[in-house]
């Protein structure tokens, strides 16, 4: 066993490469393990031998306990688990006690900042559950939907599309096609922490609609549809990028369609195409420090990298992570020297899924390696360990994600990215001193709202 701890997986663990997969789905045996011994999205129902992980409870559709939310509001979220105290400490002085629960960027950070950075570990809580229709679509996809184009693409509905996964790329779909929101407004704050503790702010307004997560019950989103989802992006911070914007289109298969992207400048008053958007070009507001391809920890066509899967393990991640979203927390609070307040912060012990990506023959990209962890019960990747083109450590990153009525699926919240280098840090998607959070699944969003005219007619 190695020193990170594969303690278990579904599949037999092989080095996966785009070429070359397999790509049948599963059996009607296999299939109906959904629902039973398995959650309906293919998590394992039962807790771990140790009883460090709780079994599956799925308690709450669509509510959470102490929240009541006005729907579809942006309202800042209630943390239902605010009188939890955590129980376990880990500090870089017994951080290598626990290495088998944690990945090579957390241990990183430890050795980084060995005087501040602690993960506060609490009780693990598997409480909410998906709508049945949700559920319904997955069972479908376990036997029906495939990869296509050599995993650049899928046949099957919009999400969840193998709950029962048999390589990497599969893995990986689901992480680019979980169930989450299917209109999402939300003006985010991006902070670029220095080594020296100094803040530069950027800002963006992000417009999405997403029609592979429908949440119309008797709708069937199908990847023969074309496009999984509309973004339009609005920079409005920096100044000097103040009013600059992107539009993109994402398809189901990028063998058949690239992500289309348009951008406008304001300098030109012009709306262009972009092509080859995407990959390790700077995100907009992030004063350059982000890759378009980091938003979630990845996203875009995989196809500059060869996947591998490498498992299960239990480790700690970000979950239930309502504490570090509370409007009642400053920013001057949260996002102190180095890494951010862990104070904020919620791990728990999790099973996840692991896969690693490493730049193929004859293709390019900043991060030469990056290991992607994926929680069980939601296909997202909370955590990513990004290395360079020698394959040395650079970067550890972890969204925080939260439960949220108005989906009743899982939102991407604050997201962190620590330069292993440089000392300094990106927070991304902050609202906590913002009016209102994520206005989420309103459906006030057409694909009429995104097209290249109406980015003209945005435009300042």
């Amino acid at each position: 066993m190695s020193k990170h701890g594969v303690v278990m997986s579904l599949v037999t663990v092989v080095s996966m490469a785009v070429a070359g997969i397999a790509n049948a789905a599963v059996s009607e045996e296999e299939a109906a393990r959904l629902g039973q011994d398995l959650t309906c999205v293919g998590a394992e129902r039962a807790g771990n031998a140790a009883g460090t992980i709780p079994e599956f409870k799925g308690l709450y559709v669509g509510e959470v306990p102490g929240w009541d939310a006005e729907p579809h509001s942006g309202e800042h979220p209630v943390d239902p688990y605010a009188d939890d105290q955590p129980i376990l400490v880990i500090t870089a002085q017994n951080a290598k006690e626990h290495a088998e629960h944690l990945t090579e960027g957390q241990l990183g950070m430890f050795e980084r900042y060995p005087e501040t950075y602690r993960i506060n570990v609490y009780q693990g809580r598997r409480e909410f559950a998906y709508p049945d229709f949700v559920c319904e679509r997955a069972r479908w996809n376990a036997t029906n939907a495939k990869l296509v184009n050599d995993g650049l693409g899928i046949s099957g509905l919009g999400h969840n599309p193998f709950p029962i996964p048999q390589n990497a790329l599969e893995v990986l779909w689901n992480h680019q096609l979980p169930y989450r929101s299917y209109t999402q407004n939300e003006v985010r704050d991006i902070a670029s922490v220095t080594a020296s503790g100094s803040i530069g702010w950027g800002r963006s307004h992000g417009r999405c609609l997403a029609p592979s997560n429908n949440p119309d019950p008797a709708a069937r989103p199908n990847a023969e549809d074309g496009v999984s989802a509309y973004c339009i992006t609005e920079v409005l911070l920096p100044l000097r990028e103040r009013g600059n914007m992107s539009m993109n289109h994402e398809p189901y298969n990028y063998a058949i369609a690239s992500r289309t992207a348009w951008s406008y400048n304001t300098g030109t008053r012009r709306v262009r195409l972009a092509p080859g958007y995407g990959y390790d070009q700077p995100l907009g507001g992030s004063n350059g420090l982000m890759t378009i391809d980091e938003d979630r920890l990845f996203n875009g066509a995989p196809d500059r990298y060869d996947w591998k899967l490498l498992g299960k393990q239990e480790i700690y991640i970000p979950a239930n992570a309502y504490k570090v979203h509370s409007a009642d927390i400053s920013y001057d609070d949260l996002l102190t020297k180095n890494h951010p307040n862990p104070e904020h912060l919620r791990y728990e012990l999790r099973r996840v899924w692991v896969i690693e990506a490493t730049v193929k023959e004859g293709s390019r990209h900043l991060y030469g390696k990056r290991k992607l962890f994926l929680d069980e019960d939601t296909w997202h990747a909370v955590l990513a360990d990004n290395y360079d083109s020698r394959g040395e450590l650079w970067k550890h990153a972890l969204v925080n994600y939260y439960y949220h009525p108005d989906t009743s699926a899982w939102q991407a919240g604050a997201s962190f990215f620590h330069d292993l280098n440089s000392g300094g840090y990106i927070a991304y998607s902050l609202a906590n001193e913002r009016e209102t959070g994520p206005i989420l699944n309103k459906g006030d969003m057409s694909p009429d709202l995104f097209t290249p005219d109406r980015l003209r007619a945005m435009g300042r």
